[in-house]
């Protein structure tokens, strides 16, 4: 019985720590630029199948989600993702679902050359240049670790970041811990330009 008591109490203390830590990072590198032209970039994951994943599904209601959060009018979304094996592109796979099966009908731009974070961002800078506020909608720590990169290639554009609605409390509750863990360990590398995204 105090066994199972301790576990218990571990798994809360897991879950809570977890949700805390994807809530920090999704405020993070974040400020409150405003303005009518709005972007949203959706990051793309590995989708070698000839729909969109999970991930990817999930990443596309996040994306579009920000949208209905945001008061400007105009803004456009931009998939992000090359091809995993032979296949269409993430981005092209994410736009699908979007148009399809949300019904979403305003304005896609595809990215679909991407093979790493690093890339997604190198390759939509072109599309940001005009954008008065930005939101990057992934997972928090990988949302996080694009925001860094666009601070260290584009300063200036990085300036007009604000949070996207891609973290809400709750929701991958009980897989939180494991996100936080795979967070770590993917935001490690990262400079702490960055001091902020150490926890």
């Amino acid at each position: 019985m105090r066994r199972r008591t301790g576990l218990a109490m571990a798994g809360v203390a897991a879950m809570a720590w977890g949700e805390w830590l994807n809530w920090r990072w999704s405020r993070t590198l974040v400020g409150n630029s405003g303005g009518a032209a709005g972007t949203v970039v959706v990051l793309g994951f590995r989708n070698p199948e000839a729909t969109a994943n999970f991930i990817n599904r999930w990443r596309v209601r996040a994306g579009i989600r920000s949208i209905a959060a945001d008061s400007a009018q105009g803004t456009r979304v931009i998939f992000s993702g090359g091809a995993t094996g032979g296949g269409a592109s993430e981005a092209q796979l994410m736009a699908d679902y979007a148009k399809s099966v949300l019904e979403f009908d305003g304005t896609v731009l595809l990215e679909d050359q991407s093979a790493t974070t690093w890339e997604n961002i190198t390759n939509v800078i072109p599309l940001l240049e005009d954008a008065d506020h930005i939101k990057i909608a992934s997972q928090s720590a990988h949302a996080l670790k694009a925001r860094a990169y666009l601070r260290r290639q584009r300063p200036d554009l990085a300036t007009r970041l604000v949070r996207a609605d891609d973290y809400r409390p709750g929701e991958w509750l009980v897989v939180k811990p494991l996100l936080a863990v795979y967070g770590l360990w993917a935001l490690r590398g990262l400079k702490a330009d960055e001091r902020k995204i150490s926890p």
